[in-house]
């Protein structure tokens, strides 16, 4: 899809745009940020990861994968910012969806299903999505030396807060993180200059009895947030990286559990304000799936294996075991769009697997 490229409509006034599958997303984001806009949901490249080259992604993978970056909690998916489409389903039958405005809901809502299929239910040509106007600035707080729990009780806090924090994460201790060797819980302030210049003095008032603090202007926080999204202090490890979704009030408890396993854990960090816990192993860590798997099961949530080796893939699958009658559901739907199982095989379920 990499030719099937380029930006088909845009609209600054009505907030819209629409691009062909392939259009990188270096593309998306140099056009908009000419027009003072940005895509809101900020999503992850996976650079850090796979080595890829920033902005190299598409704008249809994105969506494919559902990929949301760190302020995800305050203003939704990718798929709640995916406002149509055009694809071809196994069948080779081409078909659309949504249109150019949130108001446009006749139909079903297929833009939520295709995001975070992965491909496995249609190929997307082109996608119309909504945009929203960049932040005039940004600013970071950052409460320095807390442990797990204590951050994750702060970011609880400042997430419920009237100074509207835009984006909350916690760096625990690292020798090559932001703050060598002391750990970091982030708040990012977006908006009007004057706004988060309040809004800021406010948080450090609330929050200067928990630990240091520092404040980090708007340059130092889009290089600090972009490796907050794209997990680089996880990714820098060689071994095996599994993404866990949970409430964000178990993750420091779900992090003690595995410790507590004796697993090969070399780090791990949170973003979501604590709903999304990064994990690093060891390079020939073994079999982790089921014990990981037990103790997201036990909380509720789930778990990925975003990166490993081809065997440890081969032997653990990637995504959360569905429970009997949500994969019974989810079986039905992709024959109805993949009958014969040709998109993405093997993606989600197993290849010699009927559906």
């Amino acid at each position: 899809l990499a030719d099937l490229s380029g930006i088909t409509l845009y609209e600054p006034a009505e907030l819209v745009m629409t691009a062909r599958a392939g259009t990188p997303l270096a593309e998306i984001r140099a056009t908009l940020t000419a027009n003072g806009q940005a895509l809101a949901f900020d999503p992850i490249e996976h650079t850090s990861l796979f080595g890829h080259a920033p902005g190299t992604g598409s704008i249809a993978a994105a969506f494919a994968i559902n990929a949301s970056g760190p302020r995800r909690p305050k203003v939704g998916a990718a798929r709640d910012h995916l406002l149509g489409f055009r694809a071809v389903n196994g069948l080779g039958e081409s078909f659309k969806s949504g249109g150019r405005v949130m108001k446009n809901v006749t139909g079903f809502d297929l833009s939520k299903l295709v995001c975070g299929s992965f491909g496995t239910l249609a190929v997307l040509s082109e996608v119309t999505f909504k945009v929203l106007p960049a932040p005039e600035t940004t600013e970071t707080v950052a409460i320095l030396d807390l442990d797990d729990e204590a951050a994750g009780r702060l970011m609880r806090e400042a997430s419920g807060l009237p100074q509207e924090v835009d984006a909350g994460a916690h760096l625990p201790a690292s020798a090559d993180g932001p703050f060598p060797g002391r750990a970091a819980t982030l708040l990012r302030l977006d908006g009007p200059a004057a706004s988060v210049a309040s809004r800021r003095d406010d948080l450090v008032t609330r929050f200067r009895t928990r630990g240091p603090i520092e404040i980090l202007d708007a340059p130092a926080s889009a290089t600090l947030w972009a490796e907050v999204r794209e997990a680089a202090p996880i990714a820098a490890h060689p071994g095996p990286v599994w993404r866990l979704s949970l409430a964000p009030s178990d993750g420091p408890a779900l992090v003690t559990a595995l410790r507590a396993k004796n697993l090969p854990l070399l780090a791990h960090a949170y973003d979501w304000s604590g709903g999304l816990v990064w994990l690093a192993f060891e390079k020939d860590a073994g079999p982790l799936a089921a014990a990981i798997r037990a103790e997201v099961d036990r909380l509720g949530g789930h778990a990925t294996l975003v990166r490993a080796c081809d065997a440890e893939r081969a032997a653990e699958p990637p995504f959360h075991p569905q429970p009997g009658p949500l994969a019974a559901l989810a079986a039905r739907v992709k024959a109805a769009f993949d009958p014969d199982g040709i998109l993405s095989p093997g993606r989600m379920w197993p290849p010699n697997r009927g559906v």
